[in-house]
């Protein structure tokens, strides 16, 4: 079989070229395959056909790891150190055992805005075939196959293209519909998902007129049901897809196929999902996509996990018998070979120093290689010693002065050196040793905001380092303030900055010498490590450890005087401080340095000096062989004789083994051999760990183990038997280091030994390590000083071992092996995944198309009790978003089926993005920080905790309803009362309590006060619109009387629709159809700027009451008769219309007065949060007995007046408007909502000037002050805002109060005299428009902390303030006198205890009489109106409220002075969500997500087909949309155990808002399924 070597050299340097094209995305795979096939067809093998497979299965060996890199270097992919062909073989063989599960990932909803490059036009949709072929292909059959043989042989893998490894999904009848056009396995179409058209913002009740406001609270079309009457009725409840479900269609699944479509919703195009129920087309085929795809099984569940129960019990499953477990012997302590004395060894590094340059002055120390045409420059032993003398008598007796030196002994001292100036630090280095202070080389900080920057100034200032050594040229390039100094870095310490150039130091007096000590316990460097989680720590290295070290160096590599030595790597740390800086002085070598900045414009640079200079030893990394490799073409001059050790710095990298192996087999030919490659372990800790010494003619094999991943996951050794797809290829670092002690000990608390088949943390015991971490002594304790111990707990040594941070075990021979790092350690569940090897794998599948150079990081983030894997990397910019998505797929998808573990984040951000280290890596702990903190702006993002997140706490199982006996006696033996409570008795003792109804009440005040004014409109400026007098209103509900008798001809009983702006023309027209006999429904008018959506609701409306006359002003009447509004409801349509303003002169004869007191009043209708649209009957003897219990809850009278700022047109906001006050006399000061708009401070300024005691409030009115007016409180003060008069505030709500709003509102205006404790809220709903209400009497409104998970089980427990899982809940007013209250279980009717959440039930002669519908449906929720307790007081008629609470006697005392009941209401019944058994409440979960991130606005929550769905509204850069994706997810994971579907990203004001302040959370959800919200982006979690 031919391979590449066999091409002439021509042919190889095109085929190079084109592969270097293909890389970088200069040509497209086809025109690589056409130009290649061209340039190798004449030397193509003859293949037989049936050899075609065999040719694919065993390719070359040698030619497949060498022919990869036959190439130029590609720019900059400095990660290719973790190629490995085998690998790389591996993860496609994986790919392709994924395409049979055939998993459909939904692509994200992206605004067009935000798609940074999207080519339509030459996007190829992926093709179901196995191949592409072109038109330069060999033909089909045959050709097919010797050129699948000829990518195997010339790249190295049989690596399949993104076509050929995808196939459509043939999922179940229904998704295959919806996948036929829209779905792939592994990337989705349509493109037109890309972008979604944007329409009006008025379509879901969105304003843009309103300024500042951004949404419109009171937008009056809001309120508007979405489709029907009841949302139910038009998306039935699908069925649990998340759970295990077999292919035979459930029961319910089958009746649910049944329903009836609905007709088409808007302009959005419908369809039936596989559950029957009729949703768009757009978003929805995406949703029935993810829950096909989430209907696979899931894997296993973790072990261990945890149940929610008051107890937190820990529940752990018995281990798993089939685990890979450690089944062999302890292993014991390897000893390095005896530390032999050094023929005439200095006793310390500085008498090395003081030696070299007393006998050998001009032998050359270090050289230094430059870029361009700058001559090297060489630093001599005897330039270096008096360069170092001048440094350390200058450090120690020209700063400060001589009486109080600035620097003493021992002092710490920074040194900050570029990394292309070796010579100056090497002097200041040894001039801090010369004069005893302690170094601490540090990198140099280029911005203010460099990564890690700050934790490095916090190591200076914990070592109290104050002066700073740097060279001239460093000093002049640091940045400076405006005053010429250098910058103060934020975290560091104030420093000196002295430059150490010889020019600026003068020449120490002659009878001044240093003193030189022999290597002694003193520190001699301290030199800084980076954590995982960022922190930086100062490792401090004694004098005695310095030199021991270098000894062991010097025997370990065989450094003898005057050899050269080329060193690649960083001089100021690590390996490469410890040779060429350190051992280099202690055997005289002469040090070739050959800087980052000349490695990446000549990578071949640092081979070159090895042939000058013939240099014996070589320290480079694994990248830098990579390097070499890939820019090697055309070096025929190369000659590499001389090298006798190459020292592979990152050795301990199980992914450095392929780059070693591919540079050997290509320098091999040019005189290098194979025992001179020696990889090495090392750590700050325990220094130089291992290196493999270099046998010259050697024929001992190297050491290597083929284990397999899953074993290793478990921290076990076994080696791979199966198919070989999850192995790792590991080489040995050699035996220990002369003189030490190694051992491998568990890396959990207990530094117990481990089984020889075990990996565990290396420990190493010698004089050559670390002491401590610089001022930690706790963390010292723990690193520096372990002890081992047997399985018996007896220590297995005397000695102290020091860990070293890496994973690894001890092989044959003693010879050790490194599987990874401590710090790239993450533990998922009971097993351990090494970064590096998700990074290698990643890297596998076509990283050159997508990923920018090859930047990956990969991280753990602590999510719910585990650690989840999270993958980021850089995007090409020429990288589309169709494929980009592609290959985020198969990433997941190889890394699942390769490590067996789900990935829970994969991002792609743009390219440059991730926060870098000095030589150019990626920043992990920084970028890490900035995903966690949402300031990471990636361009791309895959979320799977569906897939990933297994250890949930139990789903809670319902127990069977006991009974009614049980109840009681459970409740009485655990001291609990049952919850029921009442108000006080509604007595009567007024003069107007005596009439039955309101029209009586009027005529009664018209007569005996007629100049009172009973309501005063105060409009946009502050100033009195209009007022109305007892008289006035009585005189002008007459006219509206007669008008309805005399022009309308209309009977008693009639229903009239009152179409009024929040006014007093809305009031007479009331009390005018009370004269009349007439029912009147007060109706929101449609908004002239939205009319073809608002128009639509007020139609509906009218024909649901039944109206059969509309009452209205003149210009309503105008606004109803245009064309825009004729487009939206047709004219002859409306029922006969009357304008109010020119009402008759004389007024109706003779008044209605209504016969029963349980005749209807007038009906009540609103849209509830829910969507459902429904109107209540009020009788005349509900309407007098609500209106007498709120006059005496707020004691209300003639003399008082009251501000009112709400909507008038249903529920209690009605009630205060229009009949409290002729019920009790006092004056309203009425502020329409609407007014506030234009002058947001109108309501609290009408409250000062009138200086009233008593207002009324909605949510969206506080909100909109509290938003608006925060900044303005001392120019309100200025102008006269005062509100220390106001008693009571009081917020008219259906809902939870808001404790965090109110306490925020009370706060804000606490300078303006608002009292604390003035603001309350009451509580009212549709079977009863007021239950509870503060008033004026009685205790303060309490506020109790109850568990959140135990209220998701129905049940209630208090908790300290602060506890974890705390949920405050404020009381929702004092219950209104008349009024009785239980609470009682919503499924089985019965009363519970107060220990429990349960359904507010209402006993009150207010209650309203029942549901009006003109389709005759009263009847359906005729039980909400006249239930039973199901045992108990089985008499009491009680009406259901819809709401969940619970009674809570408190300690405070009422003004009967019996104990203060307390109602507590937690949420609509119908909006409580169902998930995995609990019950969860919508506004938990969006105050929890509010508070994530600052840019988000506002949230609202709903579920679709059981998919949690999020919507959130972002107040910032639509480019930092994706942060809040992984943000959301985590916190609702983190606080609810919930796992979110969806996450919907829109603009601020999306999200719909009723006149009450609440969110239409229905309306929402039929909005996103139509495809109507215009979304910045859409995220699909798997």
């Amino acid at each position: 079989m031919a391979d590449r070597d066999s091409l002439p050299l021509e042919i190889r340097a095109r085929l190079a070229e084109l592969e270097l094209e293909l890389s970088e995305g200069d040509i497209t795979q086809k025109g690589y395959e056409k130009k290649r096939a061209k340039l190798i067809r004449a030397y193509l093998p003859h293949v037989p056909v049936g050899a075609e497979c065999r040719a694919l299965v065993t390719p070359s060996s040698s030619s497949s790891s060498s022919s990869r890199y036959q190439r130029r270097r590609s720019t900059g992919s400095r990660d290719e150190r973790y190629r490995s062909d085998v690998h790389s073989e591996a993860v496609q063989a994986a790919l392709e055992r994924q395409c049979e599960r055939k998993m459909a990932v939904p692509m994200p909803s992206k605004r067009r805005s935000l798609v940074v490059q999207t080519s339509m036009e030459a996007y190829t949709p992926p093709d179901s075939s196995s191949g592409s072929e072109g038109d330069g292909s060999l033909g089909r059959g045959g050709g097919a196959g010797v050129e699948a043989w000829i990518s195997q042989a010339l790249r190295g893998s049989s690596s399949s293209t993104t076509s050929s490894s995808s196939s459509h999904s043939n999922g179940s009848a229904n998704a295959a519909r919806l996948a036929e056009n829209h779905t792939h396995p592994y990337s989705i179409g349509p493109i037109a998902h890309l972008s979604l058209k944007r329409r009006g913002l008025r379509e879901m009740g969105v304003s843009l007129e309103n300024g500042n406001m951004g949404r419109r609270s009171y937008d009056y079309q809001s309120d508007r049901p979405w489709s029907s009457l009841d949302s139910e009725d038009s998306h039935p409840a699908p069925p649990d897809i998340t759970s295990y479900t077999s292919d035979a269609p459930s029961v319910e699944q089958q009746v649910a196929m049944t329903t009836k479509p609905l007709p088409k919703y808007g302009n959005a195009e419908l369809m039936e999902t596989g559950d029957g129920v009729p949703v768009s087309s757009r978003v929805s085929a995406k949703i029935q996509q993810l829950v096909n795809t989430l209907k696979r099984p899931k894997r296993r569940p973790l072990r261990e996990f945890f149940v929610e129960d008051f107890e937190e019990l820990l529940e752990v499953q018995q281990p798993d018998p089939s685990l890979p477990r450690p089944e062999g012997a302890e292993s014991t302590v390897s000893q390095g070979e005896e530390l032999c004395a050094l023929k005439n060894c200095p006793a310390s590094l500085e008498a090395a120093l003081q030696r070299w340059g007393a006998i050998a002055p001009k032998a050359p120390c270090l050289t230094i290689t430059h870029t361009g045409t700058k001559q090297p420059y060489t630093l001599t032993y005897g330039k270096l010693w008096s360069r170092s003398m001048k440094v350390a008598y200058y450090i120690l007796h020209k700063l400060g002065t001589k009486q109080e030196p600035m620097i003493r002994p021992g002092d710490r001292v920074a040194l900050v050196y570029p990394n292309n100036d070796p010579a100056a630090f090497m002097v200041a280095f040894y001039g801090c040793l010369l004069a005893e202070v302690v170094p601490v080389p540090i990198e140099v900080p280029l911005t203010k905001k460099d990564a890690g920057s700050q934790q490095i100034g916090f190591l200076l200032g914990s070592c109290g380092v104050a002066v700073a050594l740097t060279s001239d040229a460093c000093h002049k390039g640091l940045p400076k303030s405006l005053s010429g100094d250098i910058m103060q870095f934020k975290g560091w310490p104030k420093l000196l900055w002295v430059v150490t150039d010889s020019k600026h130091l003068s020449k120490p007096p002659r009878e001044w010498y240093p003193l030189i000590k022999d290597a002694n316990n003193d520190t001699a460097y301290i030199e800084y490590k980076t954590c995982k989680d960022g922190s930086v720590l100062g490792v401090t290295v004694t004098r005695m450890a310095m030199l021991t070290h270098c000894q062991t160096l010097t025997q370990t590599c065989g450094y003898k005087e005057a050899e050269t030595l080329v060193n690649v790597l960083d001089f100021k740390k690590d390996v490469g401080l410890w040779h060429a800086i350190l051992t280099s002085v202690l055997s005289m070598l002469h040090v070739v340095s050959v800087p980052y900045a000349l490695m990446k414009v000549n990578p071949l640079s640092w081979i070159q000096k090895v042939c000058q200079y013939k240099a014996k030893v070589v320290c480079v990394k694994s990248r830098d062989l990579h390097w070499a490799l890939v820019a090697h073409k055309d070096q025929t001059d190369l000659n590499l004789t001389s090298l006798r050790m190459l020292l592979v710095a990152d050795g301990a990298n199980p992914w450095s083994i392929s780059s070693c192996d591919a540079f050997l087999n290509v320098f091999q030919s040019m005189g290098l051999r194979s025992e001179v490659i020696c990889p090495c372990a090392s750590s700050p800790e325990a220094l130089t760990v291992a290196i493999r010494r270099p046998n010259e003619g050697s024929t001992k094999p190297l050491g290597r183990g083929v284990l397999s991943l899953t074993g290793l996951s478990h921290s076990v050794i076994r080696v791979d038997t199966g198919e070989k797809l999850s192995v790792l290829t590991l080489q040995d670092v050699g035996p220990p280091m002369p003189g030490a002690l190694v051992c491998v000990v568990k890396p959990e608390a207990v530094p117990q030994l481990c089984k020889t088949d075990e990996i565990g943390e290396i420990c190493v015991s010698s004089v050559a390590t670390g002491t401590s971490y610089y001022g930690l002594t706790g963390m010292t304790k723990n690193t520096f000083e372990v002890c081992p111990v047997l399985s018996g707990g007896v220590c297995v040594s005397e000695c102290v071992f020091v860990r070293s941070g890496l994973l690894g075990f001890v092989g044959p021979g003693g010879v050790i092996f490194v599987t990874g790092k401590m710090d790239g350690l993450m533990q998922v569940g009971s097993r351990r995944h090494n970064s590096d090897d998700i990074v290698a794998t990643a890297l596998a599948v076509e990283p050159m198309k997508f990923v920018y150079r090859g930047r990956i990081a990969v991280f753990s983030i602590t999510v719910l009790h585990d650690e989840r894997i999270v993958v980021l990397a850089e995007q090409r910019p020429d990288a589309t978003e169709e494929e980009s998505f592609q290959w985020m797929s198969r990433v997941l998808q190889a890394i699942d089926g390769i490590h067996q573990v789900g990935v829970y984040c994969l991002a792609l951000v743009p390219s440059n993005t991730l926060p870098k280290t000095p030589l150019g890596g990626i920043h992990l702990s920084e970028t890490k920080q900035l995903f966690q903190e949402g300031a990471l702006h990636p361009c791309n993002v895959l979320m799977c905790p569906h897939s990933c997140v297994t250890n949930l706490p139990k789903p809670r199982q319902k127990q069977p309803e006991v009974g009614p006996a049980s109840v009681m006696v459970g409740n009485l033996v655990a001291g609990k009362r049952m919850a029921q409570a009442c108000g006080r008795d509604l007595s009567q003792g007024e003069d107007n309590d005596q009439f039955l109804f309101l029209s009586e009440v009027l005529q009664w005040r018209a007569q005996t006060t007629p100049d009172h004014v009973l309501y005063t409109l105060i409009n946009s400026r502050g100033a009195v619109g209009s007022s109305l007098t007892c008289v006035q209103l009585h005189k002008r509900a007459e006219k509206i009387a007669s008008l309805l008798f005399e022009r309308a001809q209309l009977k008693d009983g009639d229903h009239v629709a009152l179409v009024y702006p929040p006014g007093i023309d809305l009031i007479a027209a009331f009390y005018g159809c009370l004269y009349a006999g007439c029912i009147p429904i007060t109706v929101r008018p449609p908004h002239p700027q939205n009319i073809s959506t608002t128009l639509p609701t007020v139609k509906m409306i009218v024909e649901v009451s039944r109206s059969v006359c509309v009452m209205t002003t003149q210009t309503i009447c105008k606004l109803l008769r245009s064309k825009e509004a004729s487009a939206a409801v047709d004219l002859r349509s409306w029922p006969p219309v009357l304008d109010t303003d020119d009402l008759p002169k004389r007024r109706f004869p003779l008044l209605y007065k209504p016969s029963d007191p349980e005749s209807l009043a007038y009906l009540d209708f609103s849209v509830s949060t829910t969507g459902m649209l429904a109107g209540v009957k009020m009788s005349h003897s509900a309407t007098s007995a609500l209106c007498r219990s709120i006059k005496l809850q707020c004691e209300l009278y003639p003399s008082r007046e009251v501000a009112v700022c709400l909507d008038p047109y249903c529920g209690l906001g009605f009630v205060i408007w229009c009949l409290c006050s002729v019920y009790a006399g006092h004056q309203s000061v009425l502020i329409p909502p609407s007014e506030l708009e234009v002058n947001p401070a109108l309501w609290l300024l009408s409250v000062s000037q009138f200086k009233v005691r008593d207002t009324f409030c909605s949510y969206s009115v506080m909100e909109l002050c509290t938003k608006t007016l925060g900044t303005l409180t001392d120019s309100l003060k200025a102008r006269g805002l005062d509100l220390s008069r106001v008693r009571t505030c009081v917020v008219v709500a259906e809902e939870r109060p808001r404790i965090t709003l109110s306490q925020s509102f009370s706060k804000l205006f606490k300078d303006v005299g608002l009292h604390p404790r003035a603001v309350s809220t009451a509580f009212g709903c549709r079977v009863n428009l007021s239950v509870c209400l503060q008033g004026t009497s009685g205790p303060d409104p309490t506020t109790v902390y109850v568990d959140m998970r135990a209220l998701r089980h129905d049940r209630v427990r208090l908790v300290e303030r602060g506890s974890p899982h705390s949920l405050p809940l404020m009381e929702s007013g004092k219950i209104l006198p008349g009024v009785r209250i239980v609470i009682a279980n919503p499924e089985t009717k019965g009363p519970i205890g107060d220990s429990h959440l349960g359904e507010i039930w209402v006993h009150s002669s207010q209650n309203a009489s029942g549901y009006f519908s003109v389709f005759g449906e009263e009847n359906v929720r005729s039980d909400h109106f006249c239930s039973r307790l199901s045992f108990g007081d089985t008499q009491t008629v009680w009406a259901r409220t819809g709401y969940l609470g619970f009674l809570r006697r408190t300690e405070l005392t009422d003004a009967s002075g019996e104990r203060h009941d307390a109602l507590y209401v937690v949420g609509a019944l119908d909006e409580a969500m169902e998930l995995r058994g609990m019950r969860y409440h919508p506004i938990d979960i969006e105050t929890s997500i509010i508070r994530t991130h600052k840019s988000i606005t506002e949230c609202a929550v709903f579920t679709w087909t059981k998919l949690l769905v999020v919507v959130v509204e972002l107040d910032g850069s639509e480019q930092d949309a994706l942060d809040l994706v992984a943000l959301v997810t985590n916190v609702v994971l983190e606080e609810h155990y919930l796992i979110v579907g969806v996450v919907v990203i829109v603009d601020t004001g999306v999200i719909p808002i009723n006149s009450r302040g609440e969110k239409q959370r229905m309306h929402l959800r039929d909005g996103f399924l139509a495809d109507q919200l215009d979304p910045i982006y859409v995220a699909y979690n798997m």
